[in-house]
């Protein structure tokens, strides 16, 4: 399950589960930074001023490098190889993140927002209202595998785990249900967003390793089902 009753469960499945779907061919990268974090700097002549260019610069990086290093080997990848291909020292992550799981939380956060963003911007641009839907459940697809040692990272810390499963579920379902209405006809029966995400999150961690296995096609194949339902 994606998303059961308990916001604890939930992350461990939404993390360590889709373990067994990490050796996909691709995976489609949706982090995109938002905001990096200002620092400040004393003045030499007066109080201290923010220094917003350069620590967002190195926010931005941070961040694109840490989700690349997470899919290859995880969440407990050294922080040397996060810095190296960000092209900073370790120090400026600390500084930006004083522990791993603050940069674990913001990586997780921002591949949400991303994931979130691209569902109104890819049903104005499909073809078809359909094609949005399924463009985009392609991307849910790939932000979920790529999960794997997130409750490792959060261990402890039950107020951010329950935080970042909140997070999860206000900004990708309502994005998932207006999808979903979009591409189904008029005649169709009702489907709920929430209960698909969670079905399409059991597909994800049902290839127990086996390469045969194909979650995208799974899913899409699930996708037509539900838009045949009302004749669409």
């Amino acid at each position: 399950m994606l998303v059961p009753s308990g916001p604890r469960s939930a992350i461990l499945l939404i993390g360590a589960t889709f373990r067994n779907d990490t050796e996909r061919r691709s995976v489609k990268q949706v982090v995109r930074t938002k905001q990096g974090a200002a620092v400040t700097e004393q003045n030499a002549t007066g109080p201290a001023v923010p220094r917003v260019g350069r620590p967002r610069r190195d926010s931005q990086a941070l961040l694109d490098a840490a989700a690349a290093v997470f899919v290859e080997f995880g969440v407990d990848a050294p922080v040397r190889e996060i810095a190296t291909r960000a092209g900073v020292g370790t120090g400026t992550i600390y500084r930006h993140f004083p522990t791993r799981a603050d940069l674990v939380i913001a990586v997780y956060r921002h591949q949400v927002e991303a994931c979130a963003e691209a569902g109104p911007r890819l049903l104005a641009e499909s073809d078809s209202p359909e094609a949005a839907l399924r463009e985009w459940l392609a991307l849910f697809v790939d932000f979920l595998v790529t999960k794997h040692g997130l409750p490792d990272a959060l261990q402890g810390d039950g107020a951010g785990s329950d935080a970042l499963h909140a997070f999860f579920t206000d900004r990708l379902v309502p994005v998932c249900a207006t999808l979903l209405e979009a591409a189904l006809s008029p005649d169709a029966p009702p489907v709920e967003a929430y209960g698909l995400l969670r079905g399409i999150g059991n597909l994800c961690i049902g290839g127990a390793g086996d390469p045969r296995y194909d979650t995208d096609a799974l899913v899409q194949l699930l996708v037509t089902g539900v838009l045949a339902r009302g004749g669409s």
